[in-house]
């Protein structure tokens, strides 16, 4: 935690913020470490809670800040940022200083658009936890027209279900004003143009968890086998003690195949060996059945990948038609096959040397850096009328 921020006036563009994570996965903590780099003229105070035990951590919060953070809480600041994991209105009401700053809630994802693993517990209190702080906050910020999207539809759809006294039509007028600010990517110098000999080499790099389509993966990787595809995989991301039964079968599949070959399995403890992986492939692909943002794909792009993504979730605000494959729904084998096929056609703009790389200039901090700057001071000087 950097130190908290010495009392004064904001002058000379500085702003004293208090920044809080309240579930600081490797998103989060990419979000917020890149701002901090990209705003340094700001005097920062970053709070974090370790991503774990997520149903206690979400609820939790404000009862460990409040009681254990309480100087750091009450130190001087001009503006709030937190996270839509912190339980903001809890946290509010139990730090009343927090009340007197124009706090600006983040939404890196929503607890509305998760798909069923059939394994969660059922219960609405993550869900309205999140309309809380919302209500809580002045202004709220998405990563992504998707993620607004679907926190404003499930939200709505909630507030319906309640039996009386639900003002459903003033809660959704508080939300109106939201706007879109993506998580910033760090733009590498530019990649080296791929050479078109040798096999098409794929990364799929993103954690193994259910949520990333492992089925899907399964579907793809058994279709190119039996299609006789020439390819090269990495198969990469965080791992878990417990992870989808899926991979094992990938794994089988491509030690038994004779035109598959695997460069890399499993996770890249090294930043700078990831970094090199990357660039050494041609694509990167996306099975995800849930991404707010894509940030795996995003920063695979950055490095000169070409993205094979779904035509769904996030992904269609960032890349044109010529990235995308055809999504299958429910229809998993299909989609395995659809993927394939146009596996088979990258594999020919790679001999000709026309795998197109897409320019994503403008999810870069260098670009994205002065529309935060503007967003704090526009709220500040709405705070100051």
């Amino acid at each position: 935690m950097q130190g908290a921020a010495e009392p004064g006036r904001v002058n000379g563009g500085c702003v004293r913020i208090l920044l809080l994570s309240a579930y600081h996965a490797a998103s989060h903590a990419l979000w917020a470490e890149g701002l901090i780099r990209a705003l340094p003229e700001h005097d920062w105070t970053l709070l974090t809670l370790p991503p774990r035990y997520f149903r206690w951590r979400v609820r939790g919060n404000s009862l460990s800040w409040a009681l254990m953070e309480k100087a750091t809480l009450e130190a001087d600041y001009d503006l709030l940022l937190a996270t839509s994991m912190t339980d903001l209105s809890a946290l509010r009401g139990l730090c009343p200083a927090l009340c007197a700053l124009p706090t600006v809630l983040y939404f890196h994802e929503n607890q509305f658009a998760y798909p069923d693993s059939g394994r969660q517990f059922d219960s609405v209190e993550p869900q309205m936890l999140s309309v809380y702080s919302a209500l809580a906050a002045d202004q709220l910020v998405f990563n992504s027209e998707y993620n607004r999207t679907t926190f404003l539809a499930g939200a709505e759809k909630l507030l319906k279900k309640m039996p009386d006294f639900c003002p459903v039509e003033a809660v959704m007028r508080c939300f109106s004003s939201s706007s879109l600010l993506p998580v910033g990517i760090d733009l590498w110098p530019a990649p080296e143009p791929r050479s078109s000999s040798g096999r098409l080499h794929i990364v799929w790099n993103h954690r193994w968890e259910y949520d990333k389509g492992p089925e899907r993966l399964l579907a793809i990787v058994s279709a190119c086998d039996a299609a006789g595809v020439e390819l090269d995989l990495s198969i990469v991301g965080q791992q878990f003690r417990q992870q989808p039964r899926e991979f094992a079968e990938i794994e089988r599949v491509l030690a038994g195949s004779a035109c598959l070959a695997l460069r890399h399995w499993g996770f890249v403890e090294s930043g700078d060996d990831y970094r090199n992986l990357l660039a050494s492939a041609d694509v990167v692909l996306s099975t995800a059945i849930h991404d707010f943002q894509g940030l795996a794909v995003l920063e695979a792009v950055a490095a000169g990948c070409r993205p094979l993504v779904p035509r769904r979730l996030c992904y269609p605000e960032w890349f044109s038609g010529d990235y995308f494959y055809a999504d299958k729904g429910s229809d998993i084998e299909g989609e395995g096959r659809a993927v394939a096929a146009e596996v088979q056609r990258l594999i020919r703009l790679k001999r000709q040397g026309e795998l197109v790389v897409p320019d994503i200039g403008k999810l870069a901090w260098s670009s994205l850096a002065p529309r935060y700057s503007e967003m704090f001071s526009r709220r500040l000087a709405e705070a100051r009328q």
